[in-house]
């Protein structure tokens, strides 16, 4: 525990061990025979303090004390004896946090207790138990939330609470525990905007300050690091969330073409405005809503959308989330509209508003207040020939990424801009903002270049926090000299410290997307307009050997519908589910280990063409990630259902479980699986063609 170190072991303290199991399985036995029976004696109650002053852990034994307590308090009466039986509680707890000053189940009776409020609290005796703890050890996260608890119960201000914490870091810069507990204070208190917390930037620039002086008084000590951290998260960043990106976008026109119009318009020029949504095959449109961090409460009453598709209708937001927690970046809505009865030359219009709203939150609590109005109109013209359609990919498509596919036509209008914040109380904030973390970025590049690993970092943030701020202007020079400086960090960081090599690789791939489609002049040159046989004019993005192995910015590719991702190093695909358009993906050549990582996949209703050859699926024995995924046996219907088909055709569903789920929620035409240890399986092709029955060519072989 915190550097003390290990003595080896002694024959004596092996037989001690033993004797000392003996006894807790015998005290077990017995507090677990009251527990079942009610038994709440003296005696027996004397027995569950022994097994707790053994073992603190025993959290059957507090909770058998917790009925024992309020089992006996009903046979007393008075006041002293209540109290006196409430002390004995506490004491049994103190002995218990002296055998261990960790122990859960020992903090969590105490708080139990005080809750009940059945007798006045001392709280010069639960604050003077505090002090002697953390004087034993400043950093016990134990302490500091009883602490927290204590505060709030008895009504101490948080502004004499921020001084404590200032105390604890005096003496001590490397307590973590009181940076931590600094910094919920200071969200409380500036969220609150209690007296003397109604400035941020008066308050971030002292702890700024402050922190700093911590950092160059010990550089390699961690905690001043990760309150810088905290800071610099609060400083990069819009207060409350933003929406910065859309699909359809604001003021597009489209013209959901059949494929037979599509090409016959080959040597016309073509425009963005005339994409071919083949999410029509389907009867929908999906609509998109891409924020700056996760939110929820996109609501009807929320999010209002006005058109003649809808009239009647109830349309419901839905997040796009891997995690399935409320929160999402990425929100959709999908409009039917396979029931037209209008003439094909006849032009609908789609009206979306955000105003100001309670409802929209994100994880922190900051409310949506930056109102947003959007239009965009759509021609079905001859949508019965699209919806009818069974066949719109004729012919297999074949990936070649030893060069960028010849463009049929240029792709001039294309257009991913993110939504401007024009809001002039954010374009003030973020002037502060930069001049903050500009101070910041000088001050760290006068650290001694000792290879600290927190120092290169922190500088590789700092320059991130930098750029980001800068996009939301057009000082694209300086915002490429932040990125190119941030690479090379990352770059340090993957030499100097190899066993976070993952993270340092994840974050240095956010950077490279950045780079790449931050503006129309560095994007260009992956981006093309590909017309293939039998298909309509599809907008495609290439980004090949480029090392990513994570992908980010994908606010920026909504309006792709061909992405070519292969021989890279992605271990996830996370991030794409909001490319609602999305028909032809390839993520062959990289690092994928398991279905559970190709999990966003299941929300892409448009996606038909998928290469997933020569990853790692099914290559290790042991895969715990597939164990992230919903158990197969959660009682869905649907997932049931796949079970029983697949019995049908003797495939082993217990082996196959994960890959029946994902397949089950997917609707391809063609599937590349070579390479991958699990299509060598027996009955694997039989699953795929099982539960995708409109599936026609399975690694480059034609199905039927």
């Amino acid at each position: 525990m915190h550097g003390r170190p290990r003595r080896p072991d002694k024959p004596e303290d092996a037989a001690a061990a033993e004797a000392k199991a003996a006894k807790l399985r015998d005290l077990q036995t017995q507090v677990l025979r009251n527990h079942h029976s009610h038994t709440y004696s003296k005696e027996a109650l004397g027995l569950s303090f022994k097994l707790l002053e053994l073992n603190p852990e025993a959290y059957t034994a507090w909770n058998y004390r917790k009925l024992a307590f309020q089992h006996n308090l009903g046979e007393l009466s008075e006041l002293e004896a209540i109290k006196s039986s409430i002390d004995d509680e506490l004491r049994v707890v103190e002995l218990a946090l002296r055998q261990n000053p960790k122990s859960y189940g020992a903090w969590y009776h105490r708080k139990w207790l005080l809750n009940q409020k059945l007798a006045p609290v001392d709280f010069k005796r639960e604050f003077g138990l505090l002090d002697k703890l953390l004087k034993v050890d400043a950093r016990n996260f134990h302490g500091w939330n009883y602490r927290r608890f204590l505060a709030k119960f008895m009504g101490v201000p948080e502004e004499e609470e921020l001084k404590y914490t200032m105390d604890k870091i005096s003496d001590n810069f490397s307590n973590y525990s009181a940076w931590h507990n600094r910094s919920i204070l200071l969200s409380n208190l500036l969220t609150q905007q209690k007296k003397g917390f109604e400035s941020k930037q008066k308050i971030f620039s002292e702890e700024f300050e402050l922190v700093t002086q911590a950092l160059f008084t010990d550089p390699s000590d961690q905690s001043g690091w990760f309150y810088h951290l905290w800071l610099l998260a609060q400083t990069s960043s819009p207060e409350n969330p933003q929406l910065i990106a859309l699909w359809p976008s604001n003021g597009a026109k489209l013209s959901l073409s059949s494929v037979r119009e599509a090409n016959d318009k080959q040597n016309t020029p073509f425009s963005f405005s005339s994409i071919c949504c083949y999410s029509l095959k389907e009867g929908i449109l999906p609509i998109v809503l891409f924020f700056n961090e996760p939110v929820k409460g996109l609501t009807p009453s929320s999010v209002s959308l006005n058109s003649d598709l809808v009239v009647g209708k109830d349309i419901q937001w839905r997040p796009l989330s891997v995690t399935n927690s409320g929160h999402s970046n990425c929100w959709v809505t999908y409009l039917e509209v396979s029931n037209l009865e209008y003439c094909s030359s006849q032009q609908f219009s789609v009206e979306i508003s955000i105003p100001n709203t309670d409802d929209i939150v994100s994880r922190s609590g900051s409310i949506y207040n930056c109102p947003v109005n959007f239009t965009f109109t759509f021609e079905p013209n001859n949508i019965d020939s699209i919806t009818k359609d069974t066949d719109l990919i004729h012919d297999p498509i074949s990936w070649d990424c030893s060069e960028p596919l010849p463009s049929h036509v240029k792709p001039s209008c294309i257009h991913f801009d993110q939504l401007k914040i024009t809001n002039a109380l954010i374009q003030e904030e973020s002037k502060w903002h930069l001049e903050r973390l500009s101070d910041e970025l000088d001050l760290f590049r006068e650290l001694p270049d000792d290879n600290s690993k927190f120092a290169k970092l922190t500088l590789a943030r700092l320059l991130l926090a930098c750029a980001a701020i800068k996009s939301r202007g057009s000082s694209l020079i300086e915002r490429r000299g932040y990125c190119e400086e941030a690479l090379g960090l990352f770059n340090d960081l993957i030499c100097l410290d190899p066993s976070h090599k993952r993270y340092y690789e994840d974050e240095r791939s956010l950077v490279l997307m950045d780079q790449l489609t931050c503006n129309m002049e560095s994007f260009m040159k992956y981006c093309s307009v590909q017309v293939l046989p039998n298909l309509a004019p599809l907008n495609h993005v290439q980004l090949c050997r480029l090392s990513l192995t994570r992908i980010g910015f994908v606010e920026r590719l909504l309006w792709v519908q061909m992405l070519d991702l292969s021989h890279n190093n992605l271990r996830s695909i996370e991030g794409l589910e909001a490319l609602q358009h999305l028909i032809c993906l390839n993520v062959s050549n990289n690092q994928i280990s398991s279905f559970t990582a190709l999990k966003p996949l299941t929300e892409m209703l448009s996606l038909k063409v998928l290469d997933l050859s020569f990853n790692k699926i099914g290559a290790h024995p042991i895969n715990t990630t597939r164990y992230v995924c919903p158990s197969p046996f959660s009682h869905k219907v649907e997932a049931c259902e796949a079970f029983e088909e697949c019995q049908k055709k003797h495939i082993n569903v217990e082996e196959f479980w994960d890959a029946i789920l994902f397949f089950k929620h997917v609707n391809l035409v063609q599937l590349g699986f070579e390479g991958n240890a699990i299509a060598n399986k027996e009955n694997f092709r039989t699953l795929v063609v099982t539960l995708n029955p409109s599936i026609k060519w399975l690694d480059g072989a034609c199905v039927h």
